[in-house]
């Protein structure tokens, strides 16, 4: 069986080889645009095609050629501040990795939708389930652009009914080796992530609405796993709990919870963007308010999937991956110094956060 994953370099994707490795038979193949150079672990054995999703330019149709399955992970998160670069990446590309799919004659497609697909919903448990509607929350660029590739999605369903499409819609993921490039691409070259080696966040900002879901990338892999080798069809709800909230994210690393309005959060977060001392624009903060808390019932019904790290473990690897500025060989999860985001990248490069293509 030829499965192809497309972004197979990332967070989501480095754990999906992993887990990949372990099934007989399979000959994978990883569709990024800067292949490892000398592939180690979990990137020996792949065969790697180099390919810009969003250029269009026929190199999809090629890596896909034989694939009884594509696992589209690609998305692009930064440069957060040039909109038109993330929307050619997102939307664009994803658009053309659906063509490709269809003139190649894949029989499956499986795609890394996010939570952030949902219109705004409750915070409470179990849950919205996956009839919630998948409109987005408009404050988000992130989020519109995943609604975008969600409606997209349901075209190409309605016009190539024998098409299998598989939609993962996890929260967030976690896991040590993500630690380098999480911190570029949410807190940039100036937070002392240093000190989290302590195990301590002294404050952590409060507000009742800050509820989240979270899994581990080795359980959201499996999720991956399990769609791409059945034939699941739909969206499916992926996380662990429990829910992450700024009490237990305080008792977790020893700090205290400080309330702050809604508000005075996306302003924060707004200006510092702005002004370039980070690189997370406010539509991250309204996704923390505003999302609802999703049941994984169906997951667990259909998939047979069940997360093995709870979310508060996963988050706590994550900080300590942080801390150690955790990566791998891959270009997106490059330890890098000079990376965009990175300190070394600003010195030496004079690329401000947001402002770099970690690509």
């Amino acid at each position: 069986m030829r499965i192809v994953i497309v972004g197979a370099t990332g967070n989501a994707g480095t754990a999906l080889l992993r887990r990949l490795r372990r099934e007989p038979g399979l000959d994978l193949a990883g569709v990024v645009r800067r292949p490892p150079r000398q592939p180690t672990g979990p990137y020996d054995g792949v065969e790697w095609h180099a390919a810009d999703i969003g250029a269009g330019d026929g190199a999809l149709e090629t890596a896909f050629a034989g694939a009884d399955a594509v696992v589209h992970l690609g998305w692009q998160i930064q440069p957060s501040h040039d909109e038109r670069r993330l929307h050619r990446t997102n939307v664009l590309g994803t658009r053309a990795v659906v063509d490709a799919v269809v003139r190649a004659g894949v029989p499956a497609l499986v795609y890394a939708s996010s939570v952030g697909t949902y219109a705004p919903g409750p915070k409470d448990e179990p849950g919205v389930g996956e009839d919630w509607p998948h409109t987005g929350v408009a404050g988000s660029l992130y989020s519109r652009h995943k609604a975008a590739v969600e409606a997209l999605l349901d075209t190409a369903e309605a016009e190539h009914p024998r098409l299998r499409i598989v939609r993962m819609r996890p929260g967030l993921v976690f896991q040590r080796d993500a630690g380098a490039e999480i911190g570029r691409y949410f807190l940039g070259p100036f937070a002392p992530v240093r000190l989290l080696r302590f195990g301590r966040i002294p404050v952590v900002p409060d507000h009742p609405a800050l509820r989240v879901q979270a899994v581990h990338a080795d359980d959201l892999a499996d999720a991956y796993a399990r769609a791409a080798l059945g034939d699941a069809r739909g969206a499916f709800n992926i996380a662990a709990g429990p829910v992450l909230t700024p009490t237990l994210a305080a008792r977790l690393f020893h700090g205290r919870t400080v309330g702050v309005p809604g508000a005075v959060l996306r302003a924060g977060a707004g200006l510092s963007w702005r002004l370039r001392l980070q690189p997370t624009d406010s539509g991250w903060v309204e996704l923390g308010l505003r999302l609802p808390l999703m049941s994984t019932a169906r997951a667990e019904r259909e998939l047979g999937w069940r997360p093995a790290v709870p979310a508060d473990d996963a988050l706590r690897e994550l900080v300590a991956g942080l801390a150690d500025r955790a990566h791998t060989g891959s270009a997106p999860l490059t330890g890098s110094a000079t990376a965009p985001g990175r300190l070394g990248g600003v010195l030496l490069r004079g690329r401000l956060p947001g402002s770099g293509d970690p690509y």
